[in-house]
């Protein structure tokens, strides 16, 4: 099985709820204005994944 990694695509709000609810706050404002996960902070729980109000965040292939 291929691991997982999270990604905030570009149908982001900018609503902060993932980066709030990240227990391991691995998600940061990048540039722009842009939310980025920072993989090596990352234990792949996907709480940002369910608490998004516009499924702007998405599981890719590591």
């Amino acid at each position: 099985m291929a691991a997982l990694s999270y990604v905030v695509t570009s149908a982001c709000a900018g609503c902060g709820a993932c980066l709030l609810t990240c227990p391991e706050h691995a998600i940061r404002p990048g540039p722009g204005g842009a939310l980025i996960v920072l993989g090596s902070r990352c234990t792949r729980c996907g709480e940002c994944a369910e608490v998004c109000p516009v499924d702007a965040v998405a599981e890719v292939p590591a």
